[in-house]
């Protein structure tokens, strides 16, 4: 290709001393730096001889306050700190999949060899390999154009050509959102490129490279916003069936310590039908986040039969790396999360926790001297956790493309009480809670997403793409949570007198709700078979379990005894299918639900005849 002018947007080349300054104070993450004047609202800053990053995050009469992202022991007042003169910002570009970061986007793996298991203070490392080389392939219908002889718009978000970044993502190179426009003087032939490369120019005099800065905090813009109608497919029942989540959508998974929070995330990164996960690792601790980074890399993506990391990006704060780096990382993941969906992919993202989130709030607002609200969390924080999850959504593309992004985010309230503020306010702001229930996660029952607590508002929106999958989805549905919801109850009754002192119809209710429970929404995340549902067999295998219920009551009705209904071990049979019917197999279904109905109709009949005579 053509290499006309090569270039750099790295951090150096956006270092220009803007202003410099000198620390007065220290309190933790938060420092005092006077001399300034010159810098503004949430530029980077560079504090210390070992030039650690930081933000402005308050401007005071003559004093800029900072928070850094690493740890400042040992810095004196007196040291020195200057401006970069631009917001703290993420590269975006080719390199990104496959990668882990921590929360202002260094790169792990580069620093961990440098340093070795601890990150030195001052580290740092290009967050893209500005080495290695990629394959670009222009825009076809833009060089058309330009072979003859037709004037193209450098509009904002014009896909000028694009890279293979993995074998299961193609990165589509954009002309940035913030671009001034103008026409397109210069497109680099096909070949080999850096992401420091420049591949266009325009007529105004801007350059557009590979890779390209953003501002963490600024949401990128889209067209428009579009309707939330076509679920986020986990291989879940409880989830795709009773409480689904739509792609574009926002979900919370509150849990107590040890009820599975963190596995139900991976489950749903490893079998969900987004295109690029993205799993921040916020606050968590260390032995949790070492098996996320052990762990993904050998998971298998099911739909390609590669890697699962080849779609996967991970950012790794943990909970002895420093605060402030924990509050900055969710916004880097929803930046990165926007630039894949610019390019028409549907992603995921994970947060795991914004309660550990929401405590960096705490503590970097109590060290501002901040006026506490509820249980010391700062009065912002129902904006904080707005700003995040409203950044979610499914939306045409500037360049015309459908994307969307899911933010599921782990809620971990100190004792499980989720009265707390974190929980509360993200309640304010989500569609979608999924409540993990202690008891289920003690008796085993994976996922313990609680039937009773937990709901969801896309259900309405999405109903019409699940009909076109079978139309008595939302009927056995309402059918299955009723039923739930009467066994409920029920249970209360059976703990005062007794399961023999009921009727009938009230045990097949008991018996038909705890075979929901464990043939249909407990899944086995060892066995091959159920560890992933098609959305064709959660709905048929509900609809079998629910007409198997109507069927039986309509027989007790006619005067059938329970032990009749249930002779054969037709409960034992009921449960099993989950495991012992492959999702490419579904006529077995089909086949065992006839027979069952044959053998309840043949049941009500002999009743029929008996009452008649």
């Amino acid at each position: 290709m053509s290499n006309e002018a090569q270039g750099g947007n790295g951090l150096s080349s956006k270092q220009g001393m803007s202003s410099k300054g000198s620390v007065t104070r220290i309190s933790g993450p938060i420092v005092h730096i006077s001399g300034m004047e010159g810098a503004a609202l949430y530029d980077l800053v560079r504090v210390g001889e070992k030039k650690i990053v930081g933000e402005i995050i308050r401007m005071e009469a003559g004093e800029s306050v900072v928070q850094v992202y690493e740890d400042d022991t040992g810095m004196k007042v007196g040291a020195s700190a200057f401006s970069t003169g631009r917001p703290l910002s993420v590269l975006l570009g080719p390199g990104l999949i496959g990668n882990i970061y921590d929360g202002i986007q260094r790169p792990l793996e580069a620093l961990y060899k440098q340093s070795g298991s601890f990150l030195a203070i001052g580290a740092e490392s290009d967050p893209l390999d500005v080495k290695k080389l990629w394959h670009f392939i222009p825009n076809e219908e833009i060089v058309k154009k330009r072979a003859a002889g037709e004037i193209v718009k450098a509009s904002a978000g014009l896909i000028l050509g694009s890279v293979k970044e993995t074998e299961s993502i193609t990165c589509k190179i954009m002309v940035p959102p913030d671009s001034k426009g103008g026409n397109l003087s210069f497109l680099a032939d096909e070949g080999q490129v850096t992401t420091e490369s420049i591949i266009a120019k325009t007529d105004e005099g801007e350059e557009i490279p590979v890779a390209q800065w953003w501002s963490v905090r600024n949401s990128r813009p889209n067209k428009k916003r579009l309707s939330t109608d076509k679920p986020l497919i986990t291989g879940l029942r409880v989830i795709d069936v009773f409480f689904p989540l739509a792609k574009g959508g926002t979900a919370a998974v509150p849990g107590g310590f040890g009820t599975g929070k963190t596995m139900t995330q991976h489950a749903i990164a490893k079998w969900c039908d987004a295109e690029v996960i993205i799993y921040i690792g916020c606050g968590e601790r260390g032995n949790e986040m070492t098996e996320v980074l052990t762990e993904f890399p050998s998971l298998i993506d099911p739909r390609t039969g590669r890697s699962l990391m080849e779609r996967t990006i991970l950012i790794a704060n943990t909970s002895n790396m420093p605060v402030a780096a924990r509050e900055v990382s969710i916004y880097t993941g929803v930046t990165l999360a926007e630039f894949y969906r610019d390019m028409g992919y549907s992603v995921a993202l994970m947060a795991d926790s914004t309660s550990r989130w929401a405590e960096a709030l705490r503590e970097l607002s109590g060290r501002l001297e901040e006026m506490p609200a509820e249980e010391g969390f700062p009065a912002y924080l129902p904006s904080r956790l707005a700003e995040f999850y409203e950044r979610a959504g499914r939306v045409m593309t500037l360049n015309g493309l459908e994307g969307s992004v899911s933010i599921i985010g782990a809620i971990s309230p100190p004792g499980g009480d989720f009265s707390e503020p974190v929980t509360q306010n993200t309640k304010r702001f989500i569609r979608c809670f999924w409540e993990l229930d202690r008891e289920l996660a003690n008796a085993r029952h994976y996922p313990a997403i609680s039937w009773t607590d937990s709901y969801s508002e896309y259900a309405a929106d999405v109903t019409p793409w699940w009909e076109r999958v079978n139309h008595l989805w939302e009927i056995a549905r309402q059918d299955a949570l009723e039923l739930l919801r009467k066994e409920q109850r029920l249970s209360e009754i059976v703990r005062l007198i007794g399961a023999d002192a009921l009727p009938d119809e009230q045990k097949l209710i008991i018996e038909t709700a705890d075979i929901i429970k464990e043939g249909f929404l407990q899944q086995n995340s060892f066995d091959d078979i159920d560890m992933f549902c098609v959305p064709e067999k959660e709905v048929k295998l509900l609809c079998l379990i629910m007409d198997f219920y109507h069927d039986s009551d309509e027989c007790i009705k006619l005067g059938a005894p329970i032990s009749r209904v249930l002779a054969h071990s037709v409960k034992e049979k009921l449960s099993r299918l989950k495991s012992e019917v492959p999702n490419n197999e579904l006529s077995l279904l089909s086949d065992f639900g006839e027979k069952i109905r044959i053998e309840l109709e043949q049941l009500a009949n002999f009743y029929k005849n008996k009452a008649a005579l």
